[in-house]
């Protein structure tokens, strides 16, 4: 099956929503019109929007649209590791993961997940700062947030993706499998950094497709203080538990 795959087919695009009650119809019909073959899961924690409402419409209408809910707020991560769980055990092949809020443009789905589909790359990452890439509609501020948190990450933790903030990206299914789930303890953005972190350090192949990001035109921001600091601490933690990991592995060999 060549086409890429069938413009999706055994793709699960795996969608966390809060509050995106005017954001959800748009976003799983363009989705759904760029990778017909896909399945698209909901994850939606509890939005007190009737984000998770609308998102079970979708689905009585349309079998290829799924719907999980969780009792409530959690953090990004989580609410996706519950959804990548669910695509594995339903079989998928190839697992998307991406924003609500139309800032991830839809339309480059096939050519996000194609490297994935032809077998060359185990991860793909939708980036901003890849030749070709960019931002638009971006304050000073946060693009220097975005832009110095990727470059702090990818010089304490040494990996070579220029966007490891970002969070448009195509896993082939046994690759995103082979991360511990239970060992990841990001809640927030973070989570995007430790998984590639975490997939880079089993061997996995990476790539990046240069994506322009549209800033969300509805709805708020999930962006915080509380979300940056959690960022720095997690990098310096995943860090030093490398380090300290190969000291103890050096002491346990035998003289």
């Amino acid at each position: 099956m060549t086409m890429v795959e069938a413009r999706g087919h055994g793709t699960w695009v795996v969608l966390p929503t809060y509050d995106e009650a005017d954001n959800i119809r748009p976003v799983s019909a363009a989705i759904l019109e760029s990778l017909p073959g896909a399945t698209l899961l909901v994850v939606d924690d509890g939005s007190p929007d009737g984000t998770g409402e609308i998102a079970d419409e979708l689905a009585a209408a349309d079998p290829r649209v799924r719907v999980r809910h969780r009792p409530a707020k959690q953090g990004l991560g989580r609410a996706y590791l519950d959804g990548f769980a669910i695509a594995l055990d339903g079989g998928a092949s190839i697992v998307v993961q991406m924003d609500a809020d139309l800032s991830h443009d839809p339309t480059v789905l096939p050519n996000l997940i194609a490297p994935v589909s032809d077998g060359s790359t185990d991860l793909v990452i939708g980036s901003r700062y890849a030749p070709g890439g960019g931002v638009v509609d971006w304050g000073i501020g946060r693009r220097v947030i975005s832009r110095g948190g990727s470059i702090f990450a990818r010089t304490v933790l040494r990996l070579g993706p220029r966007d490891l903030t970002g969070g448009f990206k195509a896993w082939r299914a046994s690759t995103l499998a082979a991360v511990p789930f239970e060992g990841v303890h990001a809640g927030g953005y973070v989570f995007q950094i430790e998984m590639t972190f975490r997939a880079s350090r089993a061997g996995a192949r990476i790539r990046e497709v240069p994506i322009t990001f549209h800033d969300r035109r509805v709805g708020q921001s999930k962006m915080s203080r509380r979300i940056v600091v959690e960022a720095l601490v997690v990098v310096v933690q995943l860090r030093l538990e490398e380090l300290f990991g190969r000291v103890r592995r050096a002491r346990r060999r035998p003289a």
